[in-house]
């Protein structure tokens, strides 16, 4: 399947709503947890046993990101689109088979290893032509697509919910909502696969007036052996572990924190919070990276990390006699998180340029692997662990947000560290190249 290429005229305003299918159908994987409860009751698992397909899910996203980047550059958007609509439709449809027959580890293959393959694929299927497209605000193209991720949850939550209360909470209602998932978001992703067109003088796309990118390129392979990409490595993945760390365990933070209070906090309003926390996830994926347009990409990170340690502060040391400044910090901690995932392909692209953006960027994704585990295990086994020895409420959460906060400001200073990369990376202009094969033509 070749790159389909925009005949003259074509509108680039057309790209962002074909990456927005893609992105918002994958934005599931957010609002896995309401399957959490109907699961264990239906199969009688654990809450660890029910975690399992979405952690899996967010491995794999990675994974799939880092070994498949280069193909997603090779062969275009719509050979991307088109992998992850069948993988992460798939996925669906072998989760309602599990369910059907009760075999819970079909489950997790179908939505954790399947789906999850199509996570990755989809989430880097359009960053690289986004970025082609919109040049001059790559933050905010990129921002627009990424922004569905973020909000995939908010359809998916309460749509999920309603399913499960039609079709009932057994091991036959449940697979019929898989089924139904499966489906629907077939329908909608395949109208991004439609879609989606590559400029005309996208690099490496053939029979097009091919124009030479401007500005520093370097290739995938070459890129992950500069410092400039395990430092910005490191930027990620400190940032999405501090969010991840207060999104994984939302509603039963917020409870803790105040249970021994006069106003506690409802289940009803714990589930508010979480809404509200994926609304600031994907405000801050379009608006922060529009706003590193403007500031440049360093500046917006430097926000991340420096502003979301403090917020962490505020929250260990007055969170708790406070719901105002709890929920506002939390909301800012995680309008960070979604601004991070959103800026991160343009400041890929200051560093490495155009040439194999998507293919570093999906190497880069590991971060966000290592970041799902990293973030709720930190905060998952610190809260067992002090409830263990008797604590309780917010007490429960202090070290883990001390960690949080030494985290970002590693990240903060890997951020500072980061350079232009040296020339010596860079892919040679075509003139250069031919020059260079010449040379060791007549040494030969």
């Amino acid at each position: 399947m070749s790159p389909p290429v925009a005949p003259p005229g074509w509108s680039r305003w057309l790209v962002p709503p074909a990456a927005l299918s893609v992105h918002l159908s994958i934005g599931q994987a957010y609002a896995w947890s309401v399957f959490k409860p109907p699961l264990e009751s239906a199969l009688g698992l654990s809450g660890t046993q029910s975690a399992l397909p979405f952690q899996l899910g967010i491995v794999m996203l990675g994974l799939s990101a880092a070994f498949g980047g280069t193909l997603v550059e090779r062969k275009g958007p719509r050979w991307a689109m088109t992998v992850a609509l069948l993988c992460f439709s798939s996925g669906f449809l072998l989760s309602a088979l599990g369910a059907s027959l009760e075999q819970y580890w079909l489950i997790v293959f179908g939505y954790g290893f399947v789906g999850g393959i199509g996570l990755g694929i989809g989430y880097i299927s359009p960053v690289s032509t986004l970025i082609k497209w919109f040049p001059d605000r790559p933050g905010m193209a990129t921002g627009i697509a990424i922004m569905g991720f973020g909000g995939g949850a908010l359809i998916a939550s309460p749509w999920s919910a309603q399913m499960l209360e039609s079709f009932g909470g057994d091991s036959s209602g449940i697979a019929l909502a898989f089924l139904v998932h499966g489906l629907s978001y077939a329908v909608f992703m395949l109208l991004g696969v439609l879609l989606v067109r590559v400029p005309s003088s996208a690099p490496g796309v053939p029979g097009t007036a091919r124009q030479a990118p401007a500005g520093p390129q370097v290739s995938a392979n070459r890129a992950i052996r500069t410092p400039q990409f395990w430092l910005l490595w490191i930027v990620l993945c400190m940032n999405v572990t501090a969010g991840i760390g207060i999104l994984e365990k939302a509603a039963p933070m917020i409870t803790d924190f105040f249970s021994d209070t006069s106003t506690p906090v409802s289940v009803t309003a714990a589930a508010g919070f979480v809404a509200l926390l994926s609304a600031a996830n994907m405000a801050g994926r379009i608006g922060w990276s529009s706003t590193s347009d403007l500031i440049g990409r360093k500046n917006i990170y430097r926000l991340y990390l420096g502003a979301g340690a403090l917020m962490y502060a505020l929250i260990a040391l007055f969170g708790d006699s406070s719901k105002p400044l709890f929920i506002l910090s939390a909301l800012v901690i995680l309008s960070f998180y979604g601004g991070g995932f959103a800026t991160v392909p343009a400041y890929l692209k200051d560093l490495f340029g155009t040439y194999q953006v998507g293919a570093i960027h999906g190497r880069l994704l590991t971060a966000w692997s290592t970041a799902g585990v990293l973030g709720p295990l930190i905060v998952n086994w610190i809260a067992d662990r002090q409830e263990e020895a008797g604590r309780h409420g917010a007490s429960l959460y202090g070290l883990s947000f001390v960690i949080m906060i030494g985290l970002l400001v590693i990240g903060f200073v890997a951020n500072e560290l980061i350079r232009p990369v040296d020339p010596r990376h860079h892919v040679p202009a075509p003139k250069e190249a031919a020059h260079v094969r010449r040379q060791r033509s007549e040494s030969a």
